[in-house]
C-alpha cells in the first residue's frame, strides 16, 4: 500500500511521530506547507493518506486542510493523528478526537492520539506565552482539582513522554486492521 504522511510540527514531536510511522510503513512524508502546493493528481497515486498535527486548545492544529480534502479521498485509507502533552489515558483526549470528526467522517477516517510532550524552547513566542498564562491561571485557581494541580505542575516545564510504541495502532490500521 502506497502511503503518504502529511504533518505539521511546531516543536518536533509530531514530526518525530510522522517519521516513525513513515519508517514502519515505508510511507512518503510531506510537510503540510508542501502538501498545500500539490494538485489533486499528486494525491491520486496514494492508497492511504495520514495527517498529523499537534494538540492545541482541544483541537488538532491545522487539520482543516486535511478534513476539507478527505471527502475527495474516500476511496483511500485515511487517518489523522494528534500529538500532545497529555498522557494517552487522559479522558480529554477521547473527547478531542471525537470532536475532531463528524459522524460521517468517522465512517472513512480513523483518529489516533500519541503522547508527546512540551518543548518550550522550540515553541513560537505566542504559543509559549499562551501556555505560560494557562499554567499560571491553573496554579492560581482556588478550587483546582487534584488533576488540574498535577497538570499545572507537569506542563510548567519541557518534558518528553513520546515513544514509538504509540504508533502501533496507526501502523496496524494502515496495514488493514481496524
Amino acid at each position: 500500500m502506497k502511503t503518504l504522511i502529511i504533518y505539521t510540527s511546531q516543536t518536533g514531536f509530531t514530526k518525530r511521530y510522522a517519521g516513525w510511522i513513515a519508517e514502519r510503513t515505508e510511507a512518503d512524508m510531506l510537510e503540510l506547507k508542501e502538501a498545500r502546493k500539490k494538485d489533486a493528481g499528486f494525491f491520486a497515486g496514494y492508497d492511504a493518506i495520514v495527517y498529523g498535527g499537534w494538540a492545541m486548545a482541544g483541537n488538532v492544529a491545522k487539520s482543516k486542510w486535511f478534513l476539507d480534502h478527505a471527502g475527495a479521498w474516500k476511496d483511500k485509507r485515511l487517518a489523522v493523528f494528534c500529538v500532545g502533552g497529555s498522557p494517552n489515558d487522559n479522558p480529554d483526549v477521547e473527547v478531542m478526537l471525537h470532536k475532531l470528526l463528524t459522524d460521517e467522517e468517522r465512517q472513512y477516517i480513523a483518529a489516533f492520539y500519541c503522547q508527546g510532550g512540551f518543548n518550550y524552547e522550540k515553541m513560537n513566542a505566542a504559543s509559549r506565552l499562551a501556555m505560560k498564562m494557562f499554567v499560571g491561571a491553573l496554579k492560581k485557581k482556588k478550587d483546582a482539582s487534584e488533576a488540574e494541580k498535577k497538570m499545572a505542575e507537569a506542563i510548567s516545564s519541557s518534558y518528553d513522554i513520546s515513544d514509538i510504541s504509540y504508533t502501533d495502532p496507526i501502523v496496524e490500521y494502515l496495514n488493514g486492521g481496524k
